[in-house]
């Protein structure tokens, strides 16, 4: 088993607490021990899953519409729309990442039989075997970054983190109510 770093880095965020409680006493920085450290783990996970995934030729984005073709199962095909509904690719780039794993022959794109108007865009044999490679190798890296954290931690952890997206989630509602742009808000102005 390989031996952990027996020293640990500062813990910025804890200096930056108490340089906040210096200068500005009168002010609750308890969110910052929450979102602070998220924000700053979230950069760190980040780089480690770009570079990761970009030693295989691809972009993140790229590896996100596969992975979300290969999830649909067997014909491993999507339209742009379902792609974009998928949840982890936006609207405005799914034309231009499908162009990009096109060019590279990992999708091709098919017209529906009964619907020609219907294009999908669909696994190449080649996207399937470099999906399924990648996929694995990006469960090993993450599975190694959470290596710190028990079984029980991880999946408590992953409890608190939905409580957390929800909590962000819904603290918006206020705000859209106010401005008259959450779900029924009267668009007619």
């Amino acid at each position: 088993m390989a031996q952990k770093k027996a020293a640990h880095q500062p813990d910025a965020v804890a200096s930056i607490i108490e340089d906040w409680a210096r200068e500005r006493p009168d002010l609750d920085t308890a969110p910052l021990e929450v979102l602070a450290r998220l924000h700053r783990t979230f950069i760190r996970y980040n780089t480690r899953l770009t570079s990761a995934i970009e030693r295989h030729g691809l972009a993140v984005a790229g590896f996100d519409v596969l992975t979300a073709l290969r999830r649909a199962g067997a014909p491993y095909r999507l339209t742009a729309g379902q792609l974009a509904d998928s949840g982890l690719v936006s609207s405005a780039g799914v034309t231009l990442r499908i162009d990009r794993l096109e060019k590279d022959g990992l999708i091709v794109r098919e017209r529906d039989a009964e619907d020609r108007r219907v294009v999908y865009s669909r696994l190449t044999d080649t996207g399937l075997a470099k999906i399924d490679e990648v996929f694995a190798e990006h469960l090993d890296n993450e599975r190694r970054m959470l290596g710190g954290l028990s079984p029980a931690e991880c999946r408590q952890l992953a409890r608190l983190m939905s409580k957390l997206e929800r909590s962000i989630t819904d603290s918006d509602a206020p705000q859209e109510a106010e401005a008259g742009t959450g779900p029924g808000a009267d668009t007619a102005g």
